[in-house]
């Protein structure tokens, strides 16, 4: 038990978990008008998202391990729990087991990984070391969880499973939602970390702008955010005159998480670090939310379907 929870906090928890929710919602998005729901597909892409994702986070914290024993002295390595040498036993065979298994699925599939792989090493790793800098640590989460993961994982299942590459319009919406808050997510987790940053001369948003203006401009982009769906999903409400399950899910889901974000926006004090952690800990909590909301969405809607046809 002390191994399984040891590598459960190595694989850092709060990304595995936003890895799930995402793949299950794109699966139902992909298998909305299937008969066969292709369980096999959904069984190799949640292994494929977790393994890349510990790899991802993996190799950062052993790329990290010095600047960990001041901002994270509490995850495996740095604690002692987990050694270097095991720490990258770990990674390795997770990148082996995501690339088999995605070449398994598709060529496409497996290049996806490769490239999202290949980032995530030249994030942490020199010569590169993409997190040094705030624009190109925003770029390369953004680059990997938005476009890649979650568009680029779309585009190959839809493909295997309805023989096409058309991209519905919510999947447009909440990639570019995913993709503004993975821009944020960049600029919030260094919030709490600015110590060590500091230290090894890390040019984090927060160390170049202040903790108080990237908390301004990270909750204006993923407000402005929000707007942009409620606006578009007010358009789809608007033009119908009976506006589906989905729409008023969507439309409706929405106001309430932006109320509740800008509650959340407020809560922060930046003077107390446990406050710091709690609103990024929250902040973490709304993009798992959006995910769910787009799962009950259409959830709701083929439920409604169903009931209709008895």
């Amino acid at each position: 038990m002390k191994a399984i929870l040891t590598l459960w906090n190595f694989s850092r928890p709060h990304t595995i978990i936003g890895s799930v929710i995402s793949i299950f919602t794109l699966y139902c998005i992909v298998c909305e008008n299937q008969d066969s729901h292709f369980l096999s597909y959904l069984f190799m892409a949640l292994c494929i998202g977790i393994t890349c994702n510990i790899f991802i986070v993996g190799i950062n914290q052993i790329a990290d391990v010095n600047i960990d024993k001041i901002n994270k002295p509490d995850l495996p390595i740095p604690s002692g729990e987990l050694s270097k040498e095991h720490a990258m036993t770990i990674v390795i065979a997770a990148l082996f087991i995501s690339l088999v298994l995605a070449l398994l699925v598709s060529p496409y599939l497996l290049a996806i990984i490769v490239l999202a792989t290949s980032i995530g090493w030249a994030y942490s790793m020199p010569p590169l070391y993409l997190k040094r800098h705030h624009f190109t640590a925003a770029l390369s989460i953004a680059t990997v969880r938005g476009v890649l993961l979650n568009l680029g994982g779309f585009l190959v299942f839809n493909y295997l499973v309805n023989k096409t590459i058309e991209i519905p319009e919510n999947v447009k919406i909440l990639s570019l939602f995913i993709i503004a808050f993975s821009v944020v997510i960049s600029w919030f987790k260094d919030l709490s970390d600015m110590k060590g940053d500091a230290e090894f001369k890390i040019k984090t948003f927060a160390l170049a702008y202040s903790p108080k203006v990237t908390l301004i401009v990270g909750n204006l982009l993923v407000g402005l955010a929000y707007l942009f769906t409620i606006y578009m999903k007010y358009i789809d409400f608007s033009i119908s005159q009976t506006p589906s399950y989905r729409t008023e899910v969507l439309l409706y889901g929405h106001i309430i998480l932006f109320a509740l974000f800008i509650i959340n926006a407020f809560s922060i004090k930046l003077v107390d670090l446990q406050s710091i952690k709690n609103f990024y800990k929250r902040f973490w909590g709304f993009f798992f939310a959006e995910y769910m909301l787009y799962l009950v969405a259409y959830v709701a809607t083929s439920y409604s379907i169903l009931a209709a046809s008895f």
